[in-house]
């Protein structure tokens, strides 16, 4: 039976962390992915959790020590942020290369400079290639159950793929939200022990991550681009049994308002609640709008967003990260690509909104849908700047 309590984000986070009954925990604390580790050093501590917390002296140390326990067969977690996941980066894309199954929990937060400790996606989008699966969730229960579906998927023997879970630091991680905590033997029915297919064992040695002389590397880069691409069904599945066990079904995209909206607005992550209550004024005013929000980041749900889309003439797209020099928002890129085929897509504007930390009220995404309508052609412009 499910129990449901209030409880800050962070701490649902690392109980559910618990529940999947870890091996191995390696991380160093950054603001604002804190709370999440200080609670399962205190869980180990207590004993109630039997797993190895191994405080690293550094975030590229915590990758490292995560990709060996991984490497030997332990169910392996580790969390970060920012600056903290730039310093790990290098690890990050060996641990992809050699398929090695952990989960991250990513409190996204700017990167430098100016110092800022607060929520966009600058991080996570500068590990955008980096071949793990990711996805964005937009409140406290969907960290809690992703978890344990991010474990499920990248253990999965069909993936054996790691797995980012993308939560907006502070927005999310320090605030308290009513989460329904599952019964443990529900958890344990849908995430068994891991039995890892290939592991680091002296009875049976193996070699992993070997040197890829020009002769070799190319092949290996194509057969883990044809990994990613073939995980999807694996990961809809995950969430399919997901929900017959707890009525929570989640999808690579998903949509609210959407039946007959000429104008969609697209999110990642918590943008999506504050969006919805825009989207719901404007409807009540007989605007044509709708709402569509990728939850999948990678790999990118194409088929799925074509269809969510379907018949709009507009799409405003919100990002929270910008692509220096290039055409905007990294999501913006993202989705005229996915469009570029269409003899005839939606026109798509896009604004980028909320770095460092800064509010967007409902009344925001108003203003930009008018903005968006007014305005001819395909252009991005970086919202409510004091000129």
């Amino acid at each position: 039976m499910a129990t449901r309590i209030g409880m800050e984000v962070s701490i649902a986070a690392a109980e559910a962390v618990k529940q999947a009954n870890v091996d191995i925990i390696a991380a160093y604390p950054i603001t604002p992915q804190t709370h999440i580790v200080e609670h399962l050093s205190e869980l180990v501590n207590n004993g109630e959790l039997d797993a190895e917390f191994v405080p690293v002296e550094s975030e590229h140390s915590a990758m490292s020590v995560c990709s060996g326990s991984s490497a030997v067969g332990a169910r392996t977690f580790t969390c970060t942020s920012s600056q903290g996941l730039a310093l790990m980066s290098e690890i990050v894309y060996a641990v992809s290369s050699l398929r090695l199954p952990m989960l991250m929990i990513l409190a996204n937060r700017s990167l430098n400079s100016p110092l800022s400790i607060w929520n966009d996606h600058s991080d996570v989008m500068s590990i955008r290639d980096c071949g793990w699966i990711q996805l964005f969730v937009d409140n406290g229960q969907e960290v809690y159950d992703h978890v344990f579906i991010g474990f499920r998927v990248a253990e999965d023997r069909n993936v054996l793929t790691p797995f980012i879970i993308n939560l907006d630091g502070f927005v999310l991680t320090h605030v308290i939200e009513p989460i329904e905590m599952l019964d443990q033997k529900v958890v344990d029915r849908y995430l068994p022990p891991y039995q890892p297919l290939y592991r680091l064992h002296p009875d049976h040695p193996v070699s992993m991550g070997c040197f890829g002389p020009p002769v070799l590397f190319t092949e290996a880069k194509k057969a883990q681009d044809e990994a990613m691409n073939k995980t999807m069904p694996y990961i809809i599945q995950g969430w399919q049994e997901f929900g017959d066990l707890t009525g929570r079904y989640y999808h690579p995209v998903e949509t609210h308002e959407t039946e007959e909206a000429k104008i969609i607005v697209v999110t990642q992550g918590s943008l999506g609640e504050t969006a919805s209550i825009a989207i719901d004024t404007m409807r009540e005013e007989d605007e044509p709008v709708g709402l569509v929000k990728i939850r999948l980041w990678r790999p990118f749900p194409f088929e799925e967003f074509e269809e969510a889309v379907k018949g709009a003439e507009l799409l405003v797209v919100m990002d929270r990260a910008i692509s220096y020099g290039g055409p905007g928002g990294p999501l913006a890129g993202e989705i005229r690509s996915a469009l570029y085929h269409q003899e005839r897509h939606p026109r798509v504007v896009n604004f980028i909104i909320g770095l460092g930390g800064r509010d967007v009220a409902p009344d925001d995404f108003a203003q930009m849908v008018q903005q968006a309508k007014a305005r001819p052609g395909e252009w991005y412009e970086i919202y409510g700047v004091r000129e």
